[in-house]
C-alpha cells in the first residue's frame, strides 16, 4: 500500500478524501488545502519559499494551505504556478463540450458531397427601379 506524509501525519492512499458533489465548500477548501501543503512537502519547500516563488505572502499560503475561505483565486493560481500544477487546472475545470444543438449546428456545415465544377453564366442584366420587364 503507498503512503505520503502531510502536516497532519501520515495517509495511506485509500485515505485520501474523494471529492464530490456532496462535498460542502469547507471540506473542499481544506482539501485543497491539505493537498498543496502535501505537494509542497514533496518538493521540499518551506511556506516562506513558496510564497516567494508565488510572489506571495507567507500569510497567504498559511491561509491556502488552511482553506481559509479569505484567500483570493489568483493567490491559489500563483501557487499552482509555482508547484508546477497550473497544466493540471484544465482536468480540474474543462471545457464543457458543445451542446447537442451546437453539435448539429456543426454537422449541418459539414459539407457532404463534392461540387463538381460549375460553368459561369454571364451577369444577369442589372435590375433598376422604374424599367418596365
Amino acid at each position: 500500500m503507498a503512503y505520503y506524509l502531510d502536516l497532519n501525519g501520515l495517509y495511506a492512499i485509500s485515505d485520501v478524501m474523494k471529492i464530490d458533489a456532496n462535498t460542502i465548500d469547507e471540506v473542499v477548501m481544506k482539501e485543497l488545502g491539505r493537498r498543496l501543503s502535501a505537494i509542497r512537502l514533496a518538493q521540499n519547500l518551506s511556506q516562506r519559499q513558496l510564497a516567494e516563488r508565488a510572489g506571495l505572502g507567507l500569510r497567504t499560503i498559511q491561509r491556502l494551505e488552511l482553506g481559509a475561505a479569505a484567500t483570493q483565486l489568483s493567490g491559489f493560481v500563483r501557487v499552482c504556478r509555482a508547484l508546477g500544477l497550473i497544466d493540471r487546472i484544465d482536468r480540474l475545470m474543462a471545457e464543457p463540450p458543445p451542446s447537442p444543438l451546437d453539435q448539429l449546428k456543426l454537422y449541418e456545415r459539414k459539407r457532404r458531397r463534392a461540387s463538381g465544377s460549375r460553368v459561369s453564366e454571364p451577369p444577369a442584366e442589372k435590375w433598376t427601379w422604374g424599367k418596365s420587364s
